[in-house]
């Protein structure tokens, strides 16, 4: 059996079992989100040995250099020596700028990161407590129009970051990790084609960001944004959402609750068949409207989805 070490710490585990696994349920606390190698939560870096990497392209070559790996996308198949991701080492510093409630559960929090950060809308980062708790959150600002790094997190139900964020004053420090891009974000070549944006819960908060992008290249076609909450309290950023829709003629905006969601995805129809659909939100809706948009005949190439995976 391999064995791995971290610190000083050395144990073992089955052969192929997979490194994320193996070091959450040793008590070496590593953050996950997707399991898929697109949030990058789970860097370590392989100090000795090396493990089965089923998605080496999902790195830059500089970083796996340095030996850093996705540990989901990992198996331990020889003996391992592994340092995890110190966001004291390895991040990036900021304060807690401002933290609101933009609806009964969704906390706003805007950083001010200590250097100025190159981003595009639609990309993420993880977000470290000083007490070690992090969590991928996707970034709501534009780098372009907004002085902060703005977050949405979801608190409806309890989690280790949110629960922390919860307590979080203004002037506190908190952590930035890797910052990645994921399947979300606007190409000028889009200008002219229809653009939906469909976002459920605060998946809205990347989409948020691609729209007002989309808006400021000054997108030509129509833009749809749905925006999927469990009740009409949930609707976040709708009055932002209507006056946006006030100023540009090609955008509508459609509020869904989880109740009407049936009855929607029932009589959603495509415009065209040049139609780009961006999706964002939990598994369950995005894979309803990923379903839907296919028997209406979109062109799989023409959907691109983030999921919001829950953390167990």
């Amino acid at each position: 059996m391999p064995e791995l070490r971290v610190g000083e710490r050395v144990w073992s585990v089955d052969a192929g079992s997979n490194l994320l696994d193996a070091l959450n349920q040793a008590g070496v606390a590593v953050p996950y989100s997707c399991r898929a190698g697109s949030c990058h939560a789970c860097l370590v870096r392989c100090v000795q040995g090396e493990p089965q990497d089923n998605q080496p392209e999902a790195l830059a070559f500089a970083q796996r250099e340095h030996g850093w790996r996705l540990a989901c996308q990992c198996q331990v198949s020889e003996d391992l020596q592994v340092e995890v991701f110190d966001p004291r080492r390895d991040g990036l510093s900021a304060t807690v700028a401002e933290r609101d409630w933009l609806s009964p559960t969704v906390l706003r929090l805007r950083l001010l990161p200590e250097r100025a950060l190159r981003y595009n809308a639609g990309q993420h980062l993880v977000l470290w407590t000083e007490q070690g708790v992090a969590r991928p959150y996707s970034l709501a600002s534009l780098p372009e129009e907004d002085r902060y790094l703005e977050f949405h997190l979801d608190c409806r139900q309890p989690g280790a970051f949110s629960d922390a964020a919860r307590l979080l004053e203004v002037g506190e420090p908190i952590r930035l990790g890797e910052l990645r891009g994921g399947a979300l974000h606007y190409d000028p070549d889009w200008h002219a084609r229809p653009l939906w944006l469909l976002a459920a819960g605060t998946g809205l908060a990347p989409l948020w960001g691609v729209l007002r992008e989309a808006l400021r290249q000054g997108h030509e076609g129509p833009i749809r944004l749905v925006h999927l909450a469990h009740d009409a309290t949930e609707h976040y950023l709708a009055p932002a959402l209507d006056e946006l829709a006030a100023r540009f003629p090609n955008l509508s905006v459609d509020y869904v609750t989880g109740a009407e969601l049936p009855d929607f995805l029932a009589k959603l129809r495509l415009v065209s068949r040049q139609t780009l659909a961006l999706l964002c939100g939990a598994p369950a809706s995005v894979e309803a409207w990923s379903k839907r948009l296919y028997l209406a005949g979109l062109p799989r190439n023409q959907l691109l989805a983030d999921v919001f995976v829950p953390h167990a």
